[in-house]
């Protein structure tokens, strides 16, 4: 037989929730019986986004301006992507072409 559930406790915030779920004194299957969970569809969730300000020197932007344009894509778009793709590499090798970024500090 189970042990019973421990109550999921009151939290002040998102933060606290956070750091108490986040802990490794706190094993989520003492307050959850994952036996019954059930697999959960967001279709119209969308990942929240923020408004930056980017300066680059203006070639740079035409270049890339100019590839979107072949591409037939919107060139924030494909910035994004690029963005995307290279944050992507650097989670998957973090330690591949770190130190190669040129003028970035």
């Amino acid at each position: 037989m189970s042990k019973p559930l421990k109550p999921i406790p009151k939290f002040a915030d998102e933060a606290a929730e956070r750091a108490f779920w986040e802990s490794p004194k706190n094993d989520s299957t003492e307050y959850v019986d994952w036996s019954k969970a059930t697999l959960a569809s967001f279709p119209k969730l969308r990942p929240s986004t923020e408004t930056i300000s980017l300066r680059m020197p203006e070639d740079l932007l035409n270049t890339i301006r100019n590839h979107a344009r072949k591409l037939d894509v919107p060139y924030q778009s494909l910035i994004k992507l690029w963005c995307a793709e290279k944050a992507s590499e650097l989670t998957r090798n973090p330690h591949s072409n770190a130190g190669n970024a040129k003028g970035t500090r």
